[in-house]
C-alpha cells in the first residue's frame, strides 16, 4: 500500500504517524496556502493540488486523484471534513483502482443523506426522534410535520450536518423565516436546499458511540463519548466514557449500535450519534460514515489506533477484536481553535508566535501548530486537539485542567482561555451537563462574561 492523505492540519498529520509507523510510504497533498504545513514535512512525498480555495484544491476531486495517479498511491485516507463523506469521491477511487479507506459508497450515500439515514436507523430498530418522514419541500408541509411533532423544533439540512442549514423554532409564528433562511444556507452549503422535520429535545445530552467493522460480519463497539459542549452545534470539549450515564441506557446503545452496523453492512469507523434524554431514554441522530475529530478521546481508553484499523480493514483485513471493549479509565479531549470566544468564536487568522503544548503523564497533542506556523484565512479554525487520560473521571479534570495552564499559543486569538475556564467549572466537573452547556454557564466563566459570546448564547 502507497497512502494518499487527502486532508490537511492535524489530521493530515495524524494519519501520516500511523502510516508511517505501519511502515506505509505516503503522500501529503497541500494547497499553496499549506505549501508551509507540518503534514508536507512528514509525509514521503507532498503534492500541490492548487490555489488556497478548497474547492479550487482539496475539494478538487481531479486534483486529488491526479495527485495520487502521478505518485503511484493505490490508497487514500480521507480523513474528516473535505471528501470524507462524498461516496461519488469513493466511486471515483474505485474506477481508478485506488482503495478508498472507509465505508463503501453506496452505503455513505445512504448515510449521507440524513432522512434516508433515519429510515435505515428505523429499519434496524433504533429509536428515533418525532418529524417528518422525509424532506418537506414546501412551508405548508412543514407546517403540518412540526404540528405533528409539537413545537418546539428543529430544521435540519437533509443533504449535511455540522450546524448549516439548520434553525430552531419555538413557535409557528417562526416558521416561514426560519424555513427559508434554512433552505438557503442548506443549498449554500450542500447543493442541495432540502430540509427535513426534527422534533427538539429540551434539556438533552449528545453521547456518541464509535464503531468498527470489517464489512465481514467483524464489529467492534470501541466506546462511547460525551460531546454536549458545543457552540452552534459545534463541539468544544468531549469526554470518554460518557460520565453519569445509566448502565442499563449504555449498554442498550452499544447493543444498538452494533446491531444497526451488521444490519448496513458497515466497514471501517463509524459514530452513531444520539440525544439522551433526562429519563435516559436515547434517539438515533445521525451516522458520521468517517473518521470524527475526536477519536483520540476513544483511543486513550481503548489502547486502540483507530487509523491503523481502518488501515488494516482497507486491505481485506479483520478487526483486532469484537463486540464490546471495555475503556481504560477516563479521557477528554478540549479543542483548541483559532477563534475568539469574546466575540461569538469570530474566527482568526495569521502567524503564530509562541506555541507550546502542554506534555507529561497522560497527555497527548494533536496539532499541526508550531511556533511561526501559518494559519490561513481559507479553512477550519481546528489548531490543536489537547488530550488527556487518567485512572479516573476527576484526575482527568484535574489533569486538564493542569495542560491547559501549561498551553501557551500567542498570535492569534484562541479558545484556550474558555476551556480552561470550562475545566474549572462546577457544573463540567459534576459531570452532570448537556447540550445548554454554554448557553447557562456563559455569566460565569470569566471568558464568556459580558462578551458578544455571552449574549449571543443568551438570545439562542
Amino acid at each position: 500500500m502507497k497512502l494518499l492523505v487527502a486532508n490537511r492540519g492535524e489530521i493530515a498529520v495524524r494519519v501520516i504517524r500511523t502510516a508511517r509507523e505501519m511502515e506505509i510510504p505516503t503522500v501529503a497533498i497541500y494547497s499553496t496556502a499549506d505549501a508551509e504545513s507540518l503534514a508536507v514535512e512528514l509525509a514521503d512525498e507532498a503534492v500541490c493540488v492548487g490555489p488556497p480555495a478548497a474547492r479550487d484544491s482539496y475539494l478538487n476531486v481531479a486534483n486529488v486523484l491526479g495527485a495520487a495517479a502521478i505518485t503511484g498511491c493505490d490508497a487514500v485516507h480521507p480523513g474528516y471534513g473535505f471528501l470524507s463523506e462524498n461516496p461519488q469521491f469513493a466511486t471515483d477511487c474505485a474506477r481508478q483502482g485506488i482503495t478508498f479507506v472507509g465505508p463503501a459508497p453506496e452505503v455513505m450515500a445512504r448515510m449521507g443523506d440524513k432522512v434516508e439515514a433515519k429510515r435505515a436507523a428505523i429499519a434496524a430498530g433504533l429509536p428515533v426522534l418525532g418529524g417528518s418522514d422525509g424532506p418537506v419541500s414546501t412551508l405548508a408541509e412543514a407546517a403540518a410535520a412540526a404540528e405533528d411533532a409539537g413545537y418546539p423544533i428543529l430544521l435540519k439540512a437533509a443533504a449535511g450536518g455540522g450546524g448549516r442549514g439548520m434553525r430552531r423554532v419555538e413557535r409557528a409564528g417562526e416558521l416561514e423565516g426560519a424555513f427559508s433562511t434554512a433552505a438557503q444556507e442548506a443549498q449554500a452549503a450542500f447543493g442541495d436546499g432540502s430540509l427535513y422535520v426534527e422534533k427538539l429535545l429540551e434539556g438533552a445530552r449528545h453521547v456518541e458511540v464509535q464503531i468498527l467493522a470489517d464489512g465481514l460480519g467483524g464489529v467492534l463497539v470501541v466506546g462511547d463519548r460525551e460531546c454536549s459542549i458545543q457552540r452552534r452545534h459545534q463541539k468544544v470539549v468531549e469526554e470518554g466514557p460518557a460520565p453519569n450515564l445509566p448502565d442499563q441506557t449504555r449498554t442498550r446503545m452499544h447493543e444498538a449500535s452494533l446491531r444497526a452496523a451488521r444490519e448496513w453492512g458497515y466497514r471501517s469507523a463509524g459514530t452513531l450519534e444520539f440525544l439522551v434524554d433526562a429519563e435516559g431514554s436515547f434517539y438515533f441522530l445521525e451516522l458520521n460514515a468517517r473518521l470524527q475529530v475526536e477519536h483520540p478521546v476513544t483511543e486513550l481508553v481503548s489502547g486502540m489506533d483507530i487509523v491503523a484499523e481502518q488501515l488494516k480493514v482497507a486491505q481485506g483485513g479483520l478487526l483486532t477484536r469484537t463486540g464490546v471493549c471495555e475503556p481504560d479509565g477516563h479521557a477528554i479531549e478540549s479543542r483548541i481553535n483559532a477563534e475568539d470566544p469574546a466575540f461569538d468564536f469570530r474566527p482568526a487568522a495569521g502567524r503564530l508566535k509562541e506555541f507550546r503544548m502542554a506534555g507529561g503523564p497522560g497527555v497527548r497533542v494533536d496539532t499541526w501548530g508550531r511556533p511561526g506556523g501559518l494559519i490561513p484565512p481559507h479553512y477550519d479554525s481546528l489548531l490543536a486537539k489537547l488530550c488527556v487520560h487518567a485512572a479516573d473521571r476527576p484526575r482527568a479534570v484535574a489533569r486538564m485542567r493542569r495542560a491547559l495552564d501549561e498551553t501557551l499559543v500567542t498570535g492569534v486569538p484562541t479558545t484556550v482561555p474558555l476551556l480552561a475556564d470550562i475545566s474549572r467549572d462546577p457544573v463540567f466537573r459534576s459531570g452532570r451537563y448537556t447540550t445548554a452547556f454554554l448557553a447557562e454557564r456563559a455569566a460565569d466563566l470569566p471568558s464568556l462574561a459580558g462578551s458578544r459570546a455571552a449574549a449571543a448564547a443568551a438570545a439562542r
